[in-house]
């Protein structure tokens, strides 16, 4: 069926193209959007100002000797009327024949309402802009296979008002955020995606070569150490919002290519990063009270702060002074996946990942202990923890922040440390960085920093299940592996 359709419309093109007309013109005449057609209906309505218009067919009515169509772009939706006594036989036979539903099309006339009151533009002269080959589907959510959404996103925006909607609301957040910085008078800055070596988290990196220098890279898995190394440099305030990409599980929380703001600010503490972060969301769901189901919960006054130790003990009943096995049968138990060379540390973390739904309100998760938390200064009042914090809020973690380690002797003992691990088959260890060493060997000043999930972030606050939702383009396995 669907290929009869297709090689109808093919067969209809090639006519096109007998009869000397392009199917595909190199330039549109359209004079203004549907929405301003539709602002400005009342004074051009009036004085039969004469317009072009252009759109998608979406719609196809025939009524005596007219013809009504409807097309839409981005923005809008508007009604067009064919007349035949005013087009002629020979125009209406054109439009009849060789016009389909997905079409573009543009049309020169006049806008006035309908007897049912329904804005619309009198056609005086239309072209082909555009024609498609493939019908649009009828009913698009009633396709069995869900993930064709996602596959074929342009269709889902087509289909889906909602959808372009949430697409929309997503780029004024990151433009939101960037206006917030900007008026701090932070640097927005660019660091590699390519790199030498990776670093800046605990993760498994994609690996790629490049030819010139016949040597093995990788895409970044975080900008952090390029960002810090920018501090060492004498820029003090500065932030970056680009793409990661991690080698590493795909689920409703995680996608290999992902969106990440990080930023640094010199003589800063990791409090001055949890004041920051705080008035930012706040300032968000102010901004977009009206957009976001859940923006009210981070406007209250006060948010919660639980050390990492306590809520963890909360929930199994252990600390970090009880042993790996009690902590392993504790995984066992909740039915954690781990590995007999996970450090106590590691295996308290991926319990804590299964945890963290529990907690709804936005919530500092704090003092992380020092196995996973290679990157971030030691409290001085218990060594065995970090200055480090999560933000937390319905079950997911969108923000990663701590007062930055400078001391570039502990630095190296914590790479060492990391290469142990990763000997041990950690994949996911730190790569011992020398390079980055010597930079923090020049001198780094007190630095708080931080690093925000933009997809999770939009995800929570948008009440939205999956992440999938909010990516344009979610990785998904080819239909034919």
């Amino acid at each position: 069926m669907l290929d009869d359709l297709i090689k109808e419309r093919i067969k209809k093109l090639n006519n096109l193209r007998k009869q000397g007309i392009d199917p595909y013109p190199e330039k549109s005449q359209r004079q203004f959007s549907i929405e301003q057609a539709l602002n400005n209906f009342s004074n051009w309505s009036r004085s039969k100002k004469k317009i072009v218009l252009a759109g998608r067919i979406w719609g196809k009515r025939e009524h005596g000797g007219a013809v009504f169509v409807d097309i839409k772009d981005e923005k809008g939706k508007i009604q067009l009327l064919f007349k035949q006594d005013e087009l002629g036989e020979e125009k209406m036979k054109f439009l009849e024949d060789f016009f389909d539903l997905g079409d573009f099309l543009e049309a020169k006339g006049f806008l006035f309402k309908t007897k049912r009151g329904e804005k619309t533009l009198q056609v005086q002269s239309f072209n082909l802009l555009t024609k498609s080959l493939r019908p649009l589907p009828k009913a698009w959510y009633g396709l069995e296979d869900a993930e064709e959404r996602f596959r074929k996103r342009y269709l889902d925006l087509l289909e889906n008002e909602t959808v372009k909607e949430k697409f929309v609301l997503r780029s004024k957040i990151i433009s939101s955020i960037r206006e917030f910085l900007n008026k701090k008078e932070y640097l927005e800055v660019e660091t590699p995606i390519l790199q030498p070596l990776y670093g800046g988290a605990n993760a498994n990196p994609f690996v790629t070569y490049l030819e010139a220098l016949k040597m093995k890279i990788y895409l970044r898995i975080a900008p952090e150490l390029y960002l810090k190394r920018l501090i060492v440099g004498g820029l003090e305030n500065i932030y970056e919002i680009g793409r990661c990409f991690r080698n590493e599980g795909i689920d409703r929380e995680h996608n290999p290519e992902f969106t990440i703001l990080e930023l640094y600010s010199a003589y800063k503490s990791r409090e001055d990063a949890m004041n920051l972060i705080e008035e930012l969301f706040k300032f968000l769901a102010k901004k977009f009270k009206k957009e976001l189901p859940r923006g009210n919960a981070f406007l209250k006054k006060t948010w919660k702060k639980i050390s990492y130790e306590d809520f963890l003990n909360k929930e199994t009943g252990l600390t970090f002074k009880d042993s790996k096995e009690k902590w392993m049968q504790k995984a066992s138990m909740m039915k954690v996946e781990l590995d007999k060379i996970d450090s106590k540390e590691k295996i308290a973390e991926v319990i804590f990942k299964k945890l963290r739904n529990k907690i709804i309100e936005p919530t500092f998760i704090i003092d992380h202990p020092i196995g996973i938390s290679p990157l971030a200064k030691k409290k001085k009042d218990d060594p065995e923890k970090t200055a480090r914090f999560q933000l937390i809020a319905f079950g997911s973690e969108i923000v990663n922040g701590f007062s930055e380690l400078n001391d570039p002797i502990d630095q190296k003992e914590r790479f060492q440390q990391q290469s142990k691990m990763r000997k041990e088959g950690d994949l996911e260890a730190h790569p011992q960085d020398l390079d980055y060493i010597e930079a923090l060997e020049y001198g780094m000043p007190p630095t708080a920093g931080l690093g925000i999930g933009i997809d999770r972030l939009i995800s929570v606050f948008t009440e939205t299940s999956s992440l999938k939702e909010i990516i344009l383009f979610p990785f998904m396995k080819p239909k034919n592996k």
